[in-house]
């Protein structure tokens, strides 16, 4: 067997970012840049700072994609018509699949904490989900799967299985180390889209990545990972089976072929003229993104 191929060879950082800053949030991936990458993974903002801002986001669509927000530090309050009301603290789930077109965007409101933290990440659906039902959970972290410093958000891990109802072939986990422990993720073979970033604390050693830094890893191989001696180190990583099909986006949209975004984007138009969010016939952007 090839060292390349071998289950203990170790995968190296080749990409890394510190993305771009606007308030309290830092767009670290999108579409059109490291998304072409690693997409199915196409989108990730890191979001801290006063936890009044939670409740300052405007009713949005979206179709295509799915959405998943993990609370890294604090907490918030949601209130869902179907999960009912909770709390989402380090380790709660937000989980919302947009397929055919979904408004949302005042369903989380501030919590007891007076600071939050953590990701919002976007997921690229296959054909078959891009244009189906919505779906949307939300799960408090007492519901999350756990195995010594991993949360499980999405996929598998040790045995354990993320109740998230997200498509197979993707892992996403929250991991937090204690001052100098060492960590090591070996992910799935052909998960060859792999990376990670960081919401408190420093890793060190080969894999150094600072706080509010993402890093995309090469394909094939564990991945060797080290908190600093001087604190924990909060982040997030996710490996996945690379997704077979261009990125054809709209302002709040990610589909596959310019068909089912237009398919998308009539859903959306249609929920918003029967929840009159916005005039009749009023256009997107639509962008392109191949690989």
């Amino acid at each position: 067997m090839s060292a390349l191929l071998s289950p203990t060879a170790q995968r190296t950082i080749v990409r890394r970012t510190r993305g771009r800053g606007h308030g309290p949030i830092t767009r670290l991936m999108s579409p059109g840049d490291l998304g072409q990458v690693l997409k199915p993974f196409v989108f990730l903002d890191l979001f801290q700072g006063e936890s009044s801002f939670a409740g300052g986001m405007p009713i949005h669509p979206h179709s295509g994609l799915a959405t998943v927000t993990v609370v890294t530090e604090g907490d918030f309050r949601f209130d869902d018509a179907v999960s009912g009301e909770g709390e989402l603290a380090y380790g709660g789930v937000e989980w919302m699949r947009a397929g055919g077109g979904v408004w949302h965007g005042k369903e989380l409101s501030p919590g007891q904490s007076p600071r939050i933290a953590g990701f919002q990440l976007w997921l690229a659906l296959p054909p078959e989900l891009e244009n189906g039902p919505v779906d949307s959970q939300y799960i408090e972290a007492r519901a999350m799967p756990a195995s010594g410093p991993v949360t499980v958000i999405l996929g598998e891990y040790a045995g354990l299985r993320s109740p998230v109802r997200a498509p197979e072939g993707v892992h996403y986990l929250l991991v937090t180390l204690q001052p100098g422990q060492a960590w090591t993720y070996a992910p799935p073979q052909g998960h060859d889209a792999a990376w990670l970033a960081v919401s408190h604390g420093q890793l060190v050693g080969p894999n150094a990545v600072a706080t509010g830094e993402m890093a995309v890893f090469g394909a094939s191989g564990t991945i060797e990972l080290q908190a600093s001696q001087e604190r924990s180190a909060v982040f997030v990583i996710g490996s996945a089976e690379p997704h077979p099909h261009d990125l054809v986006t709209g302002m709040y949209s990610v589909h596959t072929s310019r068909a089912a975004l237009a398919k998308g984007e009539a859903g959306i138009q249609a929920l918003a003229e029967r929840m009159a969010l916005r005039p009749a016939g009023q256009q997107r952007r639509t962008a392109v993104f191949s690989g």
